[in-house]
């Protein structure tokens, strides 16, 4: 479909820039009306301006300041967002930082609890605010960025990665909570984007985010990254009825054929493909591990 969003509404949190403009601009091309909120008020009304550009007639955008992290915003945000367009469809939790880099006993723990107050605790309040409308119409879309330190230990950014992780189980258990809704709960994992949070890294120097992790992070940037394409391309697949029933999965946008996804509708909703799961001896053919009798 040239236009599988037509007539949807959707909240783009973090879209001032990167890749959450960038989800915000695929969902403008593909016909929905936007409401985008960020911190940065500059920022955000330079990225105001952009998707109105794409915008067509009928198609609604609408931007607001706002700190995930804040119950009192998010809940003025989705009721701003629902009122504007009378009706809400899809909530992208986009936004995220770093947070501290370093060891976990030298690093400033007010800074550690902020990420995951940001993380973490701002998707989930997100979720608790547009639940309500979303099980009143039985139908939504929640998409969750993730990856990062989701699948793989990601040392010296362990806020991060410990509300990356934390993400994943918790799209997992709200799919459950929310499947006789029709309500559909997944994650993204972009791949490794060339944006200002890779600056970040390479500004804090391996002294910080290790050695290793800054020579990959160099050599992203020295490649280009993964790109801003295949992301947003992969939430308005997740946003789009194509998607209808596939839930509670994280889905990464470079290596997993998502595309196909729809043919596999039925084998994925019985099985634990692209879920967490704790890897077992016999899952690597040793015949040790498991408690006999």
């Amino acid at each position: 479909m040239t236009h599988p969003l037509e007539g949807k509404s959707a909240v783009v949190t973090g879209a001032s820039r990167g890749l959450g403009l960038a989800i915000s601009r695929a969902y403008v091309q593909a016909g929905a009306s936007v409401f985008i909120c960020g911190r940065d008020s500059q920022a955000l009304e330079r990225a105001k301006r952009a998707l109105l550009s794409d915008a067509a007639q009928g198609q609604a955008i609408f931007a607001e300041q706002a700190d995930v992290s804040s119950e009192q915003d998010v809940t003025r945000l989705i009721s701003q967002a629902i009122a504007a367009f009378g009706k809400l469809d899809i909530l992208v939790n986009n936004a995220g930082i770093y947070g501290p880099k370093g060891l976990i006993e030298a690093i400033d723990w007010k800074e550690w609890v902020h990420a995951v107050e940001i993380d973490l605790f701002g998707a989930v309040l997100t979720c608790r605010a547009v639940l309500p409308h979303f099980r009143a119409n039985r139908y939504g879309k929640i998409i969750q960025l993730s990856g990062g330190g989701a699948t793989a230990p990601l040392p010296r950014i362990s806020a991060y990665a410990a509300s990356k992780a934390a993400i994943v189980r918790f799209v997992e258990g709200l799919a459950e909570e929310t499947r006789d809704c029709s309500i559909d709960v997944n994650a993204i994992a972009p791949g490794a984007l060339d944006t200002g949070m890779l600056d970040e890294v390479l500004q804090a120097g391996p002294e910080n985010v290790g050695q290793e992790y800054y020579n990959r992070m160099l050599s992203i940037k020295q490649q280009g990254g993964a790109g801003l394409t295949r992301g947003a391309d992969l939430a308005v697949f997740l946003a789009s009825p194509a998607s209808d029933g596939i839930t509670g999965k994280l889905i990464s946008a470079v290596w997993d054929p998502w595309e196909e996804l729809a043919a596999h509708r039925a084998d994925l909703a019985g099985s634990d493909v692209y879920t967490l799961r704790r890897v077992l001896p016999k899952d690597r053919g040793w015949d040790w591990g498991e408690r006999g009798g």
